[in-house]
Protein backbone atom coordinates (compact mmCIF):
# COMPACT_ATOMS: atom_id res chain seq x y z
CA UNK A 1 0.00 0.00 0.00
CA UNK A 2 1.33 3.46 -0.92
CA UNK A 3 1.64 5.66 2.21
CA UNK A 4 -0.18 8.97 2.49
CA UNK A 5 1.49 12.05 1.08
CA UNK A 6 1.15 15.55 2.47
CA UNK A 7 2.05 19.07 1.54
CA UNK A 8 2.25 22.03 3.87
CA UNK A 9 0.56 25.28 3.12
CA UNK A 10 1.34 28.78 4.22
CA UNK A 11 -0.07 29.76 7.55
CA UNK A 12 0.25 26.27 8.98
CA UNK A 13 -2.32 24.55 6.76
CA UNK A 14 -1.80 21.03 5.53
CA UNK A 15 -3.42 18.72 2.91
CA UNK A 16 -3.09 14.93 3.08
CA UNK A 17 -3.85 12.57 0.15
CA UNK A 18 -4.94 9.08 1.23
CA UNK A 19 -4.32 6.65 -1.70
CA UNK A 20 -6.90 3.91 -2.40
CA UNK A 21 -6.25 0.33 -1.35
CA UNK A 22 -4.27 -1.66 -3.90
CA UNK A 23 -6.29 -3.60 -6.46
CA UNK A 24 -9.47 -1.49 -6.04
CA UNK A 25 -11.19 1.20 -8.10
CA UNK A 26 -12.00 3.34 -5.05
CA UNK A 27 -11.04 7.03 -5.40
CA UNK A 28 -8.32 8.63 -3.28
CA UNK A 29 -9.40 10.78 -0.33
CA UNK A 30 -8.10 14.29 0.37
CA UNK A 31 -7.97 15.44 4.02
CA UNK A 32 -7.21 19.07 4.86
CA UNK A 33 -6.29 20.84 8.08
CA UNK A 34 -5.54 24.48 8.67
CA UNK A 35 -4.20 26.60 11.53
CA UNK A 36 -5.98 29.73 12.77
CA UNK A 37 -5.13 32.66 10.58
CA UNK A 38 -3.16 35.32 12.46
CA UNK A 39 -3.48 37.93 9.74
CA UNK A 40 -6.61 39.86 8.87
CA UNK A 41 -5.39 40.34 5.32
CA UNK A 42 -7.30 38.13 2.85
CA UNK A 43 -4.24 37.58 0.68
CA UNK A 44 -2.49 34.99 2.93
CA UNK A 45 -5.76 33.12 3.44
CA UNK A 46 -6.40 32.99 -0.27
CA UNK A 47 -2.90 31.73 -0.93
CA UNK A 48 -3.33 29.07 1.74
CA UNK A 49 -6.56 27.78 0.24
CA UNK A 50 -4.97 27.69 -3.18
CA UNK A 51 -1.98 25.80 -1.79
CA UNK A 52 -4.21 23.30 -0.03
CA UNK A 53 -5.98 22.60 -3.31
CA UNK A 54 -2.74 21.21 -4.74
CA UNK A 55 -1.95 17.58 -4.06
CA UNK A 56 1.51 16.07 -3.86
CA UNK A 57 1.80 12.30 -3.74
CA UNK A 58 5.07 10.49 -3.35
CA UNK A 59 5.54 6.87 -4.25
CA UNK A 60 8.02 4.99 -2.06
CA UNK A 61 7.96 1.97 -4.38
CA UNK A 62 10.66 2.61 -6.94
CA UNK A 63 11.31 6.13 -5.72
CA UNK A 64 9.04 7.67 -8.35
CA UNK A 65 7.31 10.89 -7.62
CA UNK A 66 3.91 11.75 -9.05
CA UNK A 67 2.50 15.24 -8.85
CA UNK A 68 -1.32 15.63 -9.06
CA UNK A 69 -2.30 19.22 -9.57
CA UNK A 70 -6.08 18.83 -10.01
CA UNK A 71 -8.78 16.66 -8.41
CA UNK A 72 -10.83 16.37 -11.65
CA UNK A 73 -9.47 14.53 -14.71
CA UNK A 74 -7.87 16.59 -17.42
CA UNK A 75 -9.32 16.84 -20.91
CA UNK A 76 -9.06 13.56 -22.77
CA UNK A 77 -8.76 11.43 -19.64
CA UNK A 78 -11.41 8.80 -18.74
CA UNK A 79 -14.22 9.83 -16.38
CA UNK A 80 -13.99 9.07 -12.65
CA UNK A 81 -15.03 5.63 -11.45
CA UNK A 82 -18.34 6.93 -10.08
CA UNK A 83 -19.58 7.17 -13.71
CA UNK A 84 -21.50 3.96 -14.57
CA UNK A 85 -21.70 3.45 -18.34
CA UNK A 86 -23.83 0.29 -18.09
CA UNK A 87 -25.36 -0.11 -14.62
CA UNK A 88 -27.47 -3.12 -15.58
CA UNK A 89 -24.67 -4.86 -17.48
CA UNK A 90 -27.11 -5.38 -20.35
CA UNK A 91 -25.04 -3.84 -23.07
CA UNK A 92 -28.00 -1.70 -24.18
CA UNK A 93 -28.40 1.14 -21.66
CA UNK A 94 -25.67 3.77 -21.50
CA UNK A 95 -25.14 6.50 -19.00
CA UNK A 96 -28.03 5.74 -16.62
CA UNK A 97 -27.45 5.73 -12.87
CA UNK A 98 -28.11 2.44 -11.11
CA UNK A 99 -31.29 3.74 -9.45
CA UNK A 100 -32.99 4.58 -12.79
CA UNK A 101 -35.25 1.79 -14.08
CA UNK A 102 -35.18 1.67 -17.91
CA UNK A 103 -38.28 -0.57 -17.88
CA UNK A 104 -40.44 1.83 -15.89
CA UNK A 105 -44.10 1.71 -17.11
CA UNK A 106 -44.89 4.50 -19.58
CA UNK A 107 -46.76 7.49 -18.13
CA UNK A 108 -49.22 7.61 -21.02
CA UNK A 109 -52.87 8.63 -20.49
CA UNK A 110 -55.12 5.58 -20.25
CA UNK A 111 -58.49 7.01 -21.32
CA UNK A 112 -59.40 8.20 -24.79
CA UNK A 113 -62.55 9.63 -26.37
CA UNK A 114 -63.09 9.91 -30.13
CA UNK A 115 -65.77 11.99 -31.86
CA UNK A 116 -66.34 11.80 -35.62
CA UNK A 117 -68.79 13.33 -38.04
CA UNK A 118 -70.07 10.99 -40.77
CA UNK A 119 -71.39 11.41 -44.30
CA UNK A 120 -72.69 8.00 -45.42
CA UNK A 121 -74.95 6.29 -47.93
CA UNK A 122 -75.74 2.74 -49.01
CA UNK A 123 -76.39 0.75 -52.14
CA UNK A 124 -79.89 -0.39 -53.09
CA UNK A 125 -81.13 -2.91 -55.61
CA UNK A 126 -82.67 -2.33 -59.02
CA UNK A 127 -86.03 -1.80 -57.37
CA UNK A 128 -89.55 -3.22 -57.63
CA UNK A 129 -92.28 -1.75 -59.80
CA UNK A 130 -94.99 0.25 -58.01
CA UNK A 131 -97.18 0.54 -61.14
CA UNK A 132 -97.76 -0.99 -64.52
CA UNK A 133 -95.85 0.66 -67.40
CA UNK A 134 -97.68 3.54 -69.07
CA UNK A 135 -98.32 3.65 -72.78
CA UNK A 136 -95.27 5.86 -73.23
CA UNK A 137 -93.07 3.36 -71.35
CA UNK A 138 -92.72 5.30 -68.13
CA UNK A 139 -92.80 3.33 -64.90
CA UNK A 140 -92.02 4.12 -61.27
CA UNK A 141 -89.96 1.63 -59.22
CA UNK A 142 -88.67 1.57 -55.66
CA UNK A 143 -85.16 2.07 -57.04
CA UNK A 144 -86.15 5.56 -58.23
CA UNK A 145 -86.15 6.72 -54.61
CA UNK A 146 -82.37 6.68 -54.40
CA UNK A 147 -80.16 6.69 -51.32
CA UNK A 148 -78.64 10.06 -50.45
CA UNK A 149 -75.64 11.17 -48.35
CA UNK A 150 -76.99 12.44 -45.01
CA UNK A 151 -74.91 13.13 -41.94
CA UNK A 152 -74.28 10.98 -38.90
CA UNK A 153 -72.16 10.78 -35.78
CA UNK A 154 -69.61 8.41 -34.22
CA UNK A 155 -68.59 8.20 -30.54
CA UNK A 156 -65.87 5.96 -29.10
CA UNK A 157 -64.69 5.59 -25.50
CA UNK A 158 -61.74 3.38 -24.57
CA UNK A 159 -59.36 2.59 -21.71
CA UNK A 160 -55.96 0.89 -21.73
CA UNK A 161 -54.90 -1.61 -19.07
CA UNK A 162 -51.67 -3.19 -17.79
CA UNK A 163 -48.24 -1.77 -16.95
CA UNK A 164 -47.22 -1.47 -20.59
CA UNK A 165 -50.74 -0.49 -21.73
CA UNK A 166 -51.03 -3.20 -24.36
CA UNK A 167 -54.64 -4.19 -23.67
CA UNK A 168 -57.73 -2.02 -24.00
CA UNK A 169 -61.51 -2.09 -23.84
CA UNK A 170 -63.50 0.16 -26.18
CA UNK A 171 -67.18 0.94 -26.73
CA UNK A 172 -68.17 2.30 -30.15
CA UNK A 173 -71.37 3.79 -31.54
CA UNK A 174 -72.01 5.28 -34.96
CA UNK A 175 -75.08 5.79 -37.07
CA UNK A 176 -76.49 7.34 -40.23
CA UNK A 177 -80.08 8.55 -40.49
CA UNK A 178 -82.46 9.66 -43.21
CA UNK A 179 -80.69 7.87 -46.05
CA UNK A 180 -83.19 8.29 -48.87
CA UNK A 181 -85.05 10.53 -51.27
CA UNK A 182 -88.33 10.68 -53.17
CA UNK A 183 -89.53 10.20 -56.74
CA UNK A 184 -92.87 10.72 -58.46
CA UNK A 185 -94.82 10.26 -61.66
CA UNK A 186 -98.13 11.64 -62.95
CA UNK A 187 -100.38 10.73 -65.88
CA UNK A 188 -102.98 12.74 -67.77
CA UNK A 189 -105.47 11.40 -68.44
CA UNK A 190 -105.31 9.23 -65.29
CA UNK A 191 -104.17 5.77 -66.38
CA UNK A 192 -101.85 4.58 -63.57
CA UNK A 193 -102.51 1.01 -62.43
CA UNK A 194 -100.87 0.80 -59.00
CA UNK A 195 -98.98 -2.17 -57.60
CA UNK A 196 -100.05 -3.89 -55.41
CA UNK A 197 -103.60 -4.46 -56.63
CA UNK A 198 -106.38 -5.85 -54.41
CA UNK A 199 -107.76 -9.23 -55.37
CA UNK A 200 -111.16 -10.70 -54.70
CA UNK A 201 -112.85 -10.33 -52.31
CA UNK A 202 -110.99 -7.00 -52.24
CA UNK A 203 -109.90 -4.31 -49.81
CA UNK A 204 -112.01 -1.39 -48.64
CA UNK A 205 -111.23 2.01 -47.12
CA UNK A 206 -114.09 3.47 -45.11
CA UNK A 207 -116.47 1.15 -46.94
CA UNK A 208 -115.20 2.25 -50.37
CA UNK A 209 -113.28 -0.23 -52.58
CA UNK A 210 -109.56 0.56 -52.65
CA UNK A 211 -109.67 0.30 -56.44
CA UNK A 212 -111.10 3.83 -56.44
CA UNK A 213 -107.54 5.00 -55.76
CA UNK A 214 -105.44 2.17 -57.17
CA UNK A 215 -107.05 1.87 -60.63
CA UNK A 216 -106.64 4.68 -63.15
CA UNK A 217 -104.81 6.84 -60.65
CA UNK A 218 -103.55 10.27 -61.58
CA UNK A 219 -100.20 10.29 -59.75
CA UNK A 220 -97.80 8.38 -57.52
CA UNK A 221 -95.25 9.74 -55.04
CA UNK A 222 -92.65 7.36 -53.59
CA UNK A 223 -90.37 8.10 -50.62
CA UNK A 224 -87.50 6.23 -49.00
CA UNK A 225 -86.18 6.65 -45.43
CA UNK A 226 -83.34 4.34 -44.37
CA UNK A 227 -81.17 4.23 -41.26
CA UNK A 228 -78.06 2.45 -39.99
CA UNK A 229 -77.00 1.96 -36.35
CA UNK A 230 -73.83 0.28 -35.10
CA UNK A 231 -72.78 -0.61 -31.52
CA UNK A 232 -69.54 -2.45 -30.62
CA UNK A 233 -67.73 -3.62 -27.49
CA UNK A 234 -64.18 -4.69 -28.35
CA UNK A 235 -61.14 -6.02 -26.49
CA UNK A 236 -57.82 -4.94 -28.05
CA UNK A 237 -54.51 -6.75 -27.61
CA UNK A 238 -51.52 -4.81 -28.96
CA UNK A 239 -48.37 -6.54 -30.13
CA UNK A 240 -46.12 -3.63 -29.11
CA UNK A 241 -46.17 -0.07 -27.90
CA UNK A 242 -49.14 2.19 -28.59
CA UNK A 243 -48.59 3.94 -31.95
CA UNK A 244 -49.72 7.38 -30.74
CA UNK A 245 -46.74 7.94 -28.44
CA UNK A 246 -42.95 8.25 -28.76
CA UNK A 247 -40.48 6.73 -29.20
CA UNK A 248 -41.58 6.48 -32.79
CA UNK A 249 -38.68 4.44 -34.12
CA UNK A 250 -41.06 1.58 -34.97
CA UNK A 251 -43.04 2.41 -38.11
CA UNK A 252 -45.51 -0.51 -38.05
CA UNK A 253 -47.83 -1.33 -35.14
CA UNK A 254 -50.28 -4.24 -35.04
CA UNK A 255 -53.09 -5.17 -32.65
CA UNK A 256 -55.75 -7.89 -32.51
CA UNK A 257 -59.40 -7.09 -31.86
CA UNK A 258 -62.28 -9.27 -30.63
CA UNK A 259 -65.70 -8.37 -29.35
CA UNK A 260 -69.45 -8.18 -29.85
CA UNK A 261 -71.32 -6.12 -32.41
CA UNK A 262 -74.89 -5.01 -32.99
CA UNK A 263 -75.71 -3.70 -36.46
CA UNK A 264 -79.08 -2.43 -37.66
CA UNK A 265 -80.22 -1.72 -41.21
CA UNK A 266 -83.75 -0.39 -41.55
CA UNK A 267 -85.51 0.88 -44.65
CA UNK A 268 -89.01 2.25 -45.14
CA UNK A 269 -90.78 2.76 -48.47
CA UNK A 270 -93.94 4.89 -48.63
CA UNK A 271 -96.13 5.14 -51.75
CA UNK A 272 -98.92 7.70 -52.06
CA UNK A 273 -101.31 6.96 -54.94
CA UNK A 274 -103.73 9.76 -55.85
CA UNK A 275 -107.15 8.91 -57.25
CA UNK A 276 -108.35 10.04 -60.65
CA UNK A 277 -110.39 12.66 -58.82
CA UNK A 278 -107.85 14.60 -56.75
CA UNK A 279 -110.63 15.56 -54.34
CA UNK A 280 -110.74 11.93 -53.18
CA UNK A 281 -107.21 12.21 -51.81
CA UNK A 282 -104.57 9.47 -51.82
CA UNK A 283 -103.98 6.00 -50.42
CA UNK A 284 -100.75 5.47 -48.49
CA UNK A 285 -99.08 2.07 -48.84
CA UNK A 286 -96.02 1.48 -46.66
CA UNK A 287 -93.44 -1.31 -46.25
CA UNK A 288 -90.94 -1.04 -43.36
CA UNK A 289 -88.21 -3.68 -43.00
CA UNK A 290 -85.69 -3.96 -40.19
CA UNK A 291 -82.55 -6.11 -39.76
CA UNK A 292 -81.00 -6.51 -36.31
CA UNK A 293 -77.65 -8.32 -36.47
CA UNK A 294 -75.95 -9.45 -33.24
CA UNK A 295 -72.84 -11.59 -33.00
CA UNK A 296 -69.16 -11.90 -32.21
CA UNK A 297 -66.54 -10.30 -34.41
CA UNK A 298 -62.80 -10.56 -35.00
CA UNK A 299 -60.58 -7.87 -36.39
CA UNK A 300 -57.22 -6.15 -36.37
CA UNK A 301 -55.67 -2.72 -36.35
CA UNK A 302 -52.61 -1.79 -38.40
CA UNK A 303 -50.83 1.55 -37.98
CA UNK A 304 -48.09 2.68 -40.36
CA UNK A 305 -46.18 5.77 -39.29
CA UNK A 306 -44.82 7.44 -42.43
CA UNK A 307 -43.73 10.69 -40.73
CA UNK A 308 -42.91 11.96 -37.24
CA UNK A 309 -46.53 12.61 -36.28
CA UNK A 310 -48.42 11.21 -39.28
CA UNK A 311 -49.70 7.65 -39.70
CA UNK A 312 -52.17 5.57 -41.69
CA UNK A 313 -54.66 3.55 -39.63
CA UNK A 314 -56.42 0.48 -41.16
CA UNK A 315 -59.04 -1.52 -39.20
CA UNK A 316 -60.66 -4.62 -40.83
CA UNK A 317 -63.43 -6.56 -39.01
CA UNK A 318 -65.64 -9.56 -39.79
CA UNK A 319 -68.72 -10.98 -38.09
CA UNK A 320 -71.17 -13.87 -38.43
CA UNK A 321 -74.40 -12.85 -36.71
CA UNK A 322 -77.90 -13.90 -35.95
CA UNK A 323 -80.34 -11.57 -37.68
CA UNK A 324 -83.76 -10.85 -36.17
CA UNK A 325 -85.94 -9.69 -39.07
CA UNK A 326 -89.15 -7.66 -38.96
CA UNK A 327 -91.41 -6.38 -41.71
CA UNK A 328 -94.54 -4.25 -41.37
CA UNK A 329 -96.98 -3.66 -44.23
CA UNK A 330 -99.79 -1.09 -43.94
CA UNK A 331 -102.42 0.54 -46.15
CA UNK A 332 -104.48 3.54 -45.12
CA UNK A 333 -106.75 6.06 -46.76
CA UNK A 334 -107.11 9.82 -46.52
CA UNK A 335 -106.88 11.09 -42.96
CA UNK A 336 -105.33 7.80 -41.80
CA UNK A 337 -108.49 5.72 -42.30
CA UNK A 338 -107.35 2.08 -42.07
CA UNK A 339 -107.84 -0.22 -45.05
CA UNK A 340 -109.56 -3.55 -44.30
CA UNK A 341 -109.39 -6.99 -45.79
CA UNK A 342 -112.62 -8.92 -46.18
CA UNK A 343 -113.87 -9.85 -42.74
CA UNK A 344 -112.68 -6.53 -41.24
CA UNK A 345 -109.00 -7.46 -40.76
CA UNK A 346 -106.84 -4.32 -41.02
CA UNK A 347 -104.15 -4.14 -43.68
CA UNK A 348 -101.55 -3.71 -40.96
CA UNK A 349 -99.44 -6.87 -40.84
CA UNK A 350 -96.29 -7.31 -38.74
CA UNK A 351 -94.07 -10.27 -39.68
CA UNK A 352 -90.93 -11.61 -37.97
CA UNK A 353 -88.20 -14.05 -38.89
CA UNK A 354 -84.58 -14.98 -38.24
CA UNK A 355 -81.58 -15.91 -40.37
CA UNK A 356 -77.78 -15.96 -40.16
CA UNK A 357 -76.17 -12.96 -41.81
CA UNK A 358 -72.60 -11.80 -42.32
CA UNK A 359 -70.87 -8.45 -42.03
CA UNK A 360 -67.44 -7.25 -43.07
CA UNK A 361 -66.10 -3.75 -42.53
CA UNK A 362 -62.95 -1.78 -43.31
CA UNK A 363 -61.89 1.61 -41.95
CA UNK A 364 -58.92 3.44 -43.48
CA UNK A 365 -57.80 6.80 -42.14
CA UNK A 366 -54.95 9.28 -42.06
CA UNK A 367 -54.16 10.43 -38.51
CA UNK A 368 -52.22 13.49 -37.38
CA UNK A 369 -50.94 13.19 -33.79
CA UNK A 370 -50.77 16.89 -32.95
CA UNK A 371 -49.62 16.11 -29.40
CA UNK A 372 -49.56 12.99 -27.26
CA UNK A 373 -53.08 13.87 -26.10
CA UNK A 374 -54.77 15.12 -29.31
CA UNK A 375 -55.18 13.52 -32.73
CA UNK A 376 -57.07 14.62 -35.84
CA UNK A 377 -58.10 12.04 -38.45
CA UNK A 378 -60.00 11.72 -41.71
CA UNK A 379 -60.92 8.51 -43.50
CA UNK A 380 -63.39 6.30 -45.33
CA UNK A 381 -65.53 3.37 -44.12
CA UNK A 382 -66.92 0.35 -46.00
CA UNK A 383 -69.47 -1.99 -44.39
CA UNK A 384 -70.82 -4.90 -46.42
CA UNK A 385 -73.85 -6.75 -45.06
CA UNK A 386 -75.19 -9.94 -46.62
CA UNK A 387 -78.21 -12.23 -46.35
CA UNK A 388 -80.56 -9.52 -45.13
CA UNK A 389 -84.11 -8.40 -45.94
CA UNK A 390 -84.88 -5.08 -47.62
CA UNK A 391 -88.15 -3.27 -48.20
CA UNK A 392 -87.71 -3.42 -51.98
CA UNK A 393 -87.82 -7.21 -51.78
CA UNK A 394 -90.94 -7.29 -49.57
CA UNK A 395 -93.10 -5.23 -51.94
CA UNK A 396 -96.14 -7.45 -52.73
CA UNK A 397 -97.61 -7.65 -56.26
CA UNK A 398 -101.15 -8.14 -54.93
CA UNK A 399 -103.16 -7.73 -51.73
CA UNK A 400 -104.96 -11.01 -50.98
CA UNK A 401 -105.00 -11.58 -47.23
CA UNK A 402 -103.13 -10.81 -44.06
CA UNK A 403 -101.57 -14.28 -44.10
CA UNK A 404 -99.95 -13.62 -47.47
CA UNK A 405 -98.01 -10.71 -45.93
CA UNK A 406 -96.62 -12.66 -42.97
CA UNK A 407 -93.50 -13.99 -44.71
CA UNK A 408 -90.15 -12.22 -45.06
CA UNK A 409 -87.77 -12.73 -47.96
CA UNK A 410 -84.07 -12.51 -47.05
CA UNK A 411 -80.99 -13.09 -49.17
CA UNK A 412 -80.16 -9.60 -50.42
CA UNK A 413 -77.12 -7.48 -49.52
CA UNK A 414 -76.07 -3.85 -49.25
CA UNK A 415 -72.90 -1.82 -48.95
CA UNK A 416 -72.93 1.02 -46.42
CA UNK A 417 -70.09 3.44 -47.06
CA UNK A 418 -68.96 7.00 -46.52
CA UNK A 419 -66.40 9.35 -45.06
CA UNK A 420 -65.63 10.37 -41.50
CA UNK A 421 -63.52 13.04 -39.82
CA UNK A 422 -62.97 14.01 -36.20
CA UNK A 423 -60.62 14.05 -33.23
CA UNK A 424 -59.33 11.86 -30.38
CA UNK A 425 -58.68 13.20 -26.88
CA UNK A 426 -56.60 11.27 -24.32
CA UNK A 427 -56.48 11.82 -20.58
Amino acid sequence: MIPPASVAGRGGGEAVLIPPPAGTDSPAMLLTRSQPCRSVSPVPAFRALRRIGLVAAFSLAGGATVLATELLPAAGEPPPVMYLPDPGATGSVAGLPAWVDPDRPPPWPRWEIAVNGLVMTRTIGAGTATMQPLADGRQLTTGDAAATWPGGVELRVGRWFGERQRQALEVVYWGGYGIGSSAGLSAAPPTIMAIPQPQFPGVTVGGVPATLWLDDASAQELGRTDLVNNVEINWILAGGERPEFPPRSQSLHFAWLAGFRFFQVGDTLSLATTAADPAAGALLFQVATNNNLLGGQLGARLDWRFAERWRIDVVPKFMIAGNALTNTTTLSGPGGTPALFAGGIPVDVHATGSVFSWLGSLDAAVAWDITDRWTLSIGYRLVGVGDIAQADGQWPPVLVSAGALETISAGSSTLVHGGFAGFVSRF
